[in-house]
């Protein structure tokens, strides 16, 4: 079943169970699919660009969170950190910081860079193999970092 379907066939559950969080999350992040797929102009798009999709929704809510927390906003804090909980169930299940290590090594041995000045062609190879399940702060450090070290 398509991802698009999944997060349909959830509302429809959630609405039934009368979860309005759940159901205004999801509702959410059908309307970001929505405008990607206006965007493209396209009537459906793929679950690839449907996780990207996802994973910006979640990137948005970390830095609400980050903000709100910044902000002394301990009510906006809880209600965003419980929609990231949802939208991270859709998401695939991320990556560990050793795995994430070995992508980067792998990267690196095939574009064999000269130093930091790289750092745009080993993320270019790295980020398709990570979109989604690694946060790109994270990968940037270290791709950065390994680079200074060569």
């Amino acid at each position: 079943m398509a991802l698009k379907e999944t997060l349909s066939n959830d509302m429809k559950d959630a609405m039934r169970q009368r979860d309005t969080l759940k159901r205004d999350t999801i509702r959410l992040l059908l309307s970001a699919i929505g405008y990607e797929e206006k965007a493209k102009r396209t009537d459906s798009l793929p679950d690839d660009a449907v996780l990207q999709v996802l994973s910006k929704q979640a990137q948005q809510r970390r830095d609400s969170i980050e903000a709100y927390q910044k902000g002394d906003r301990p009510d906006l804090v809880a209600k965003e950190e419980a929609e990231l909980v949802i939208v991270t169930q859709y998401l695939p299940k991320p990556l560990s910081a050793d795995e994430i290590e070995e992508i980067v090594k792998v990267a690196i041995s095939e574009v064999s860079p000269t130093g930091p000045q790289d750092m745009g062609k080993v993320m270019g190879k790295v980020m398709p193999q990570v979109r989604g399940r690694a946060d790109g702060k994270q990968v940037s450090a270290l791709v950065n970092q390994t680079l200074r070290n060569l």
